[in-house]
């Protein structure tokens, strides 16, 4: 049978050797103007930090400072109140930045979606013939399944070599879009308590005071109403059940993840209620440039526009079978 096979899973193998072998933000600022009530928990937080600490390093760091001349640069270009401003600003981003690294997210997935076949392929091949070679050699049970993982994740790794979408490749998305989330919150922090370091200072927070609209016309101050935190704690959930409808059979590790992003999701809510209303704006509105890039992710017509793969569980009807799972997990189930 060896001979049949040509060696072609299992490379010759050499001597095995077995042997013992996880949000601060500052309080309300000094000097005139309208003062923000911050909760004690988070004046406390801040002060804890210190005049020298991390978050000051971070507050006063080149990608902050750079985020806030953007804002400023776009509430300037277009005029527009503050709330608009950073909805545009917002927009913009996660449309020139996360969408089109989102599609390369898709694009890598489906190549490796669409190499499952052949990996199973040669997994029943390469166990075939290590069970002959380890019924010739005489392994041990360990030796047998050492060896077999081994040649594995050689193939497995020849192919991803081949077809150029190593999985790793489709985290990218996450190591820009945190980095940017982060700066973007910071910046606005600077801005509703005054502490920015460009040369607008006090000025800016002035001017979001008065730049809010419907119930939250100052954007330095929490909704006390909980309308934003509550609507921004809805939409991640949403995002976090299209992505288990998705998913027919989750594996252990996929479900333990959905729990902990629902968990974060609710988490979000009461820390959302205790930052100025300008972060908050934008939290929400880059969740829900989320959910709409998730949603257009869906579409054949986007991701052939993409060059995203055709999948087998690829539908020709997303929406309507969106619909239907998400009716039969939560409305007729009785």
């Amino acid at each position: 049978m060896l001979c049949r096979l040509g060696g072609r899973w299992l490379q010759p193998l050499p001597v095995v050797r077995l042997g013992a072998r996880g949000p601060q933000f500052a309080p309300a600022p000094p000097g005139g103007g309208k003062c923000t009530a911050l909760p004690a928990w988070a004046v406390a937080s801040v002060s804890a930090v210190g005049a020298g600490g991390w978050y000051k390093d971070l507050a006063s760091s080149a990608p902050v400072q750079g985020v806030e001349e953007l804002l400023l640069g776009a509430h300037s270009a277009t005029g527009l109140p503050w709330w608009g401003s950073i909805l545009l600003t917002t927009v913009a981003l996660r449309g020139a930045v996360t969408l089109p690294l989102a599609a390369y997210q898709h694009y890598i997935l489906a190549k490796v979606e669409n190499l499952q076949p052949e990996i199973k392929n040669i997994a029943r091949h390469l166990n075939q013939e290590v069970a002959v070679r380890a019924n010739q050699l005489g392994w041990s049970k360990r030796v047998a399944r050492l060896t077999y993982l081994k040649n594995m994740r050689r193939h497995v790794s020849e192919l991803y070599v081949r077809d150029n979408c190593h999985p790793f490749k489709a985290t990218v998305l996450v190591w820009i879009q945190l980095p940017m989330w982060i700066f973007m919150s910071v910046a606005l922090r600077n801005f509703s308590t005054g502490a920015t370091h460009s040369e607008a200072g006090f000025s800016v927070r002035e001017q979001l005071a008065t730049g809010g609209a419907l119930w939250f016309p100052d954007l330095t101050a929490l909704d006390s109403t909980w309308i934003l935190p509550v609507s921004l704690g809805v939409i991640n959930l949403l995002i976090v059940e299209i992505f288990a409808l998705q998913k027919i059979r989750m594996s252990r590790f996929q479900a333990y993840a959905t729990h902990f992003v629902r968990a974060v999701s609710v988490l979000m809510i009461p820390i959302a209620a205790t930052v100025p209303s300008s972060i908050v704006l934008y939290w929400l509105c880059s969740s829900f440039m989320g959910l709409s890039q998730n949603l257009l992710l869906r579409s054949p017509r986007f991701r052939r526009l993409c060059r995203i793969p055709l999948t087998r569980g690829e539908s020709d009807t997303p929406y309507k079978d969106l619909f239907a799972a998400f009716y039969a997990k939560f409305i007729s189930r009785k």
